[in-house]
């Protein structure tokens, strides 16, 4: 069966979880939860993104993250690229470290966020790697002990995460309350049934159930981000019916700026320069689905560059109302 494409757009919610291939361990040491934890600081607040609860075990990892304008695939797909080939230099080892492709959930807030919260920090006392709770607030590998003001995490926003609890005791008191649920299948998986609340809903209700295992949330919201994704697509189609690829924006951008096409990949700095090339970038990559990777190399910069001129573009169409394509 072909797998679906991934679901997102900017502030979205995420579920993200990491296992090794073949269940194997893809943390064999101290240095590679540091160099982890070192990866994830410095790519989540360049790129925008936010996380509110995290754990790194052995063979897996879970992570709870807000999308900002760089998608969530660009911000995995650079932290487990670079992880990996750091993990196998250090163990001497060569081939894939992670099972497949990461797997997210898109999550509605509202209804999940502090259960996703207390799943994702009880993991290592499920797992064994702590006798209770008390100890679990030593473990130094998950957002717990940050979230108890034991540990400082500074990419993790403990500030927002217990605004959802109200204090740190309240926290405590509601994973407390959750270690006799064991696994939570439906906050990781389950399709259909996770999607509108396991199957004694599904058997009371009579009305269509819309499910869909990358989505953890009810009907109304499973339905919302499915049309959003569905709008996203249509509008990319509707582009290239149109004929609107890098050429015509190029076109566009420099319409728009009274420049030629070379003007755009010289060195200037000018600013209608670099507004110009922000536009590019954030229409190549919103509106055509344009991998990062390869602005970079269309305009000799790094993707951290193109991930900041992405942010940047994204800030002037709106502000100064520019359409990739004109009306009428």
């Amino acid at each position: 069966m072909p797998r679906r494409s991934r679901l997102d757009a900017p502030a979205i919610l995420h579920h993200v979880i990491i296992r090794g291939i073949e269940r194997r361990p893809i943390f064999g040491s101290l240095a590679d939860r540091r160099d982890f934890f070192r990866r994830c600081g410095d790519l989540f607040p360049e790129t925008g993104t936010v996380c509110y609860a995290w754990v790194f075990l052995t063979k897996h990892a879970h992570l709870l993250l807000r999308t900002g304008t760089v998608p969530l695939s660009t911000v995995m797909a650079r932290l487990l690229s670079g992880y990996a080939a750091s993990f196998n230099r250090r163990h001497k080892r060569s081939g894939h470290l992670f099972q497949n492709r990461y797997k997210s959930i898109i999550c509605q807030e509202d209804a999940y966020f502090k259960d996703l919260v207390r799943y994702i920090h009880l993991n290592p006392l499920r797992a064994r790697l702590v006798p209770d709770l008390s100890a679990l607030g030593t473990y130094p590998w998950s957002g717990h002990a940050p979230l108890l003001n034991k540990k400082k995490c500074p990419w993790q926003d403990t500030e927002y995460a217990l605004s959802f609890f109200g204090s740190a005791r309240a926290y405590l008191q509601f994973l407390r309350k959750g270690i006799g649920q064991g696994q939570r299948p439906d906050l990781v998986g389950g399709g259909l049934v996770r999607s509108h609340g396991g199957w004694a809903e599904v058997k009371k209700s009579r009305s269509l159930i819309k499910g869909d295992e990358r989505i953890l949330g009810d009907t109304s919201f499973v339905m919302s981000i499915l049309a959003d994704a569905e709008q996203n697509l249509e509008r990319r189609y509707a582009m290239k019916q149109a004929g609107i690829d890098l050429d015509a924006v190029e076109k566009r951008v420099c319409d728009l700026h009274a420049l030629k096409p070379d003007d755009l990949y010289g060195q200037g700095r000018q600013k209608t320069l670099v507004e110009a090339r922000s536009l590019f970038c954030f229409w190549a990559v919103r509106e055509l689905g344009v991998p990062q990777k390869a602005l970079a190399e269309r305009f000799s910069l790094t993707e951290p560059a193109i991930s900041y001129a992405v942010r940047r573009g994204q800030r002037i169409a709106r502000e100064k109302g520019y359409k990739l394509l004109e009306k009428g």
